[in-house]
């Protein structure tokens, strides 16, 4: 059962989520560096989230452009070390502020997309990092690109429009074995000479860890219930 928000508690949680992803590195035998925590930051407000932003931690994930510019524009301005991840679904309306704002945009999948994101580079000179959401389960409701398509994106984002692809997303279905599609991820990745990998959330931190992630997405195991 998730624990209510605590001030108090946000940093011993993220120390805890760290000292079990690296007891489960260690019990497979893994000595790379363990993935980096994004705290997903959704639904709380910016003076429940500056306690984790004092005590030092610097990245934080967002799912809807409007929420992140309500609280994080004076938020990176007092700490500017901060590194801010769009992590939902981005409508292409909306890239010209995605990119105003975030470091890294985790959600690209569509042609659509990526060109509405270069627009939005060349006009505001600045140059966030890109990774594809790739819709692993084949799910039509869930956004991402489907596994056919995959390369073809890649190609138009790295070809055509030069973005700077970091690397690869997934959030797997709900009812499926999550280490099956982060294997599958990694795989994706390694084909396409993508060196980051982003998955993994609360519930399944640790498997992704020992799958190789690079960062997971960690939210209610920091912060405590949603607000709603």
């Amino acid at each position: 059962m998730t624990e209510p928000y605590r001030p108090e508690a946000l940093a011993g949680n993220l120390a805890h989520i760290s000292k079990s992803i690296d007891a489960a590195m260690i019990e497979h035998g893994l000595e790379t560096p363990r993935p980096q925590v994004i705290a997903v930051s959704k639904r709380f407000h910016a003076n429940q989230i500056r306690p984790l932003l004092e005590a030092g931690h610097h990245v934080f994930g967002e799912n809807r452009v409007q929420e992140a510019q309500e609280k994080w524009p004076a938020l990176k301005t007092e700490f500017p070390k901060t590194e801010l991840h769009l992590i939902g679904q981005l409508q292409s309306n909306k890239a010209e502020e995605a990119v105003a704002l975030f470091d890294v945009i985790q959600t690209v999948d569509r042609p659509k997309l990526a060109r509405k994101l270069k627009d939005a580079m060349d006009k505001l000179d600045r140059h966030p990092a890109f990774f594809l959401q790739v819709n692993t389960g084949n799910e039509p409701q869930k956004g991402g690109v489907a596994l056919d398509d995959l390369a073809d994106l890649l190609a138009y984002c790295r070809d055509e429009l030069a973005l700077d692809i970091a690397g690869l997303m997934c959030i797997p279905p709900a009812d499926d074995d999550p280490a099956l599609h982060f294997a599958l991820l990694n795989k994706l990745a390694r084909r396409h000479g993508l060196a980051k990998l982003s998955m993994g959330m609360s519930a399944d931190y640790e498997i992704a860890a020992v799958m190789g992630a690079t960062y997971v997405r960690v939210g209610t195991a920091i912060f405590g219930t949603r607000p709603a």
